[in-house]
């Protein structure tokens, strides 16, 4: 089993490289999915989240208001801290969980968004990181998911800085490019993860 850490900025396409890594025959484990299944109604997740927020952050039908609780904890980075500390452990349990469950030959790729902010590069064997400019970022959170540019870019100023990732990077993926070629240079990192799965692991 190769174990791959994959992560970007908000806006980066790092969802778009998971998807392709998964037509070519990933593993996918996605925390963001996973963090929205922790806090599902019903779940101990959740009731944490309210305890520490408030009635405010559940929508009418008792589910999490995320536009509402995002509002809250990105413009402040304390808040921020106590809503990771509730959900991080959750993720981390059930991403063991999917990864135990996946054949000894698979590519599995964890999509994280937080790897770096979160010091998580040694848990992995190798990390991709999908990288573009900020002004790319910004344009396509405007243009493709219609926030404002005040949230867009309090979103972006929440993450860690882009030096940052590429300092953890195995790989970059250079996403300033049309879909044709970011698939292509996709598929060029899946031979080389598909490689590295084939030969014992260092």
């Amino acid at each position: 089993m190769l174990k791959v850490g994959l992560t970007g900025g908000i806006g980066a396409g790092k969802s778009e490289v998971s998807r392709l890594l998964v037509e070519h025959g990933a593993v996918l484990i996605d925390a963001d999915r996973i963090a929205r299944e922790v806090v599902a109604p019903g779940t101990a997740g959740l009731a944490a989240v309210v305890d520490a927020f408030g009635e405010d952050v559940l929508a009418p039908d008792g589910s999490l208001n995320r536009p509402k609780l995002g509002s809250i904890v990105f413009a402040d980075p304390e808040k921020l801290a106590v809503l990771n500390s509730i959900v991080h452990p959750l993720v981390g349990a059930r991403s063991r969980e999917l990864e135990d469950a996946a054949s000894e030959e698979a590519v599995v790729v964890h999509d994280v968004p937080l790897l770096a902010e979160n010091g998580l590069a040694p848990l992995y064997d190798l990390v991709i990181v999908v990288d573009a400019s900020p002004e790319t970022q910004l344009d396509r959170l405007l243009r493709l998911r219609g926030m404002t540019e005040d949230d867009a870019r309090a979103r972006m100023a929440a993450q860690a800085p882009r030096e940052k990732r590429l300092e953890i990077a195995d790989i970059v993926i250079d996403n300033d490019v049309p879909l044709e070629e970011l698939e292509r240079r996709v598929r060029k990192v899946w031979a080389e993860l598909v490689r590295r799965a084939r030969r014992p692991q260092e």
